[in-house]
């Protein structure tokens, strides 16, 4: 009897071994900082850029150092146009707003300490469509302030989905 008791227990034992093993042969890892193909980065946004802000702050955390001045950087990125748009999407029988889209458009490059472009131009368009009632006037406010806010980290992520994608070398520079 103690021999099975024993028996069951390691059995017991080697099942949750095979399941932690199990789990953690699924490929599944946290999606960990960017792997940036350059140490250093100037970015083209203004000072008072909440995009710019989020975006030092994501390439910081990947260990690229944010400099202030285009020619101290390895990468210099150049924003080529940062738009948000509201458009009507849908009207109601009385021809009233019933719902919006909401754009956010952003086109950027990437050169190289020579001038070279490493990231040819990228056009990235987000869009959110929003319900509209007069009645909630400031409540919808709040949630298309909120959407824009959601597209602008959506953003970051593709712009450094898009960064940690180029590699460095010859053969991937584009010339201008």
């Amino acid at each position: 009897m103690p021999f099975q008791l024993h028996r069951r227990k390691v059995l017991q034992w080697f099942l949750v071994l095979l399941a932690a093993v199990m789990l953690s042969a699924c490929g599944f890892h946290m999606r960990g900082p960017a792997k940036l193909p350059f140490k250093s980065i100037y970015l083209g946004f203004p000072d008072n850029s909440s995009l710019g802000t989020e975006l030092k702050r994501y390439i910081r955390a990947s260990g690229v150092e944010v400099v202030d001045k285009a020619t101290e950087a390895e990468a210099v990125m150049q924003v080529l146009a940062n738009t948000t748009e509201k458009k009507i999407l849908t009207l109601n029988s009385n021809g009233q707003v019933r719902e919006y889209s909401l754009y956010q458009r952003f086109s950027f490059l990437v050169k190289d300490q020579t001038g070279k472009v490493t990231i040819a131009p990228i056009q990235m368009t987000l869009k959110r469509d929003v319900t509209y009632d007069p009645n909630q006037e400031l409540a919808k406010q709040a949630e298309e302030a909120l959407l824009y806010r959601d597209m602008q980290s959506d953003l970051v992520q593709q712009i450094l989905r898009r960064m940690s994608a180029t590699k460095t070398g010859v053969d991937e520079t584009i010339e201008e």
